[in-house]
């Protein structure tokens, strides 16, 4: 059985979330604002974690902030607003995923259940992959290093690195890279793939990486930068 953490200040909404994933056999605990969210997620082990963005103590994306500083927990926020720079903070934080309110019970259970299979496939792989020139992606621990030295990913920066890395030889596009790591609520806003490999490359130069490590292909998207494929 799922254990699921809803964090919303509105008894309302997390009634009929915990309504529509208790028929999904999943175990929900609440917590009514972002404070005793925080304290929740740090006391127990969950699953996934549902979290609203406009709460009157502190906001979604602070407790976002808080919870990923002790766990790697994937995280569904959910706004009434539909702002992309929104989203943007949310994704630079570490969101999993958004979802728009008003929404239909359907595709909240369509979103958690996507996110819950995609972290047990992360956790499942056990290769772990070497890269040369002090770059290290560990697929178990999930873990990037550079010469030793971790480098603080969040959950959507490292999936996107992963399977640009254990696919070398293949070519993204954007909109491929979107479906993969899974993505919010406009299919169609292609910066957000721009933006996790803008971090990814800064987070790496900053550590010292001899090479960028992840190459554009003009007009087509993105791939892995190999050696041989290095100018």
């Amino acid at each position: 059985m799922k254990k699921i953490l809803v964090i919303d200040d509105e008894w309302n909404m997390r009634n009929l979330i915990k309504i529509y994933l208790t028929r999904e056999k999943m175990k929900i605990d609440e917590a009514g604002d972002g404070t005793v969210g925080v304290d929740m997620a740090s006391q127990s082990s969950y699953d996934l974690v549902i979290l609203d963005i406009m709460m009157p103590d502190i906001d979604g994306w602070e407790v976002c902030y808080r919870i990923r500083e002790f766990q790697n927990v994937p995280i569904l926020m959910l706004t009434a607003r539909t702002d992309i720079t929104d989203r943007v903070r949310g994704l630079n934080l570490g969101a999993d995923d958004y979802l728009t309110k008003p929404f239909a019970p359907e595709e909240l259970v369509a979103r958690v259940n996507a996110l819950l299979r995609r972290h047990e496939i992360g956790q499942s792989s056990s290769t772990p992959y070497f890269i040369q020139d002090g770059l290290s992606i560990d697929s178990v621990s999930r873990e990037v290093k550079v010469n030793e030295q971790l480098v603080e990913f969040t959950r959507k920066e490292f999936e996107l690195f992963h399977l640009l890395v254990s696919q070398p030889n293949q070519v993204y596009t954007r909109e491929i890279l979107l479906n993969q790591i899974g993505s919010f609520d406009d299919f169609h806003d292609l910066r957000t793939v721009d933006t996790h490999v803008k971090n990814i490359r800064e987070k790496l130069r900053k550590s010292d990486l001899p090479f960028n490590p992840i190459k554009t292909i003009w007009g087509v998207g993105y791939k892995f930068n190999k050696e041989e494929d290095r100018s």
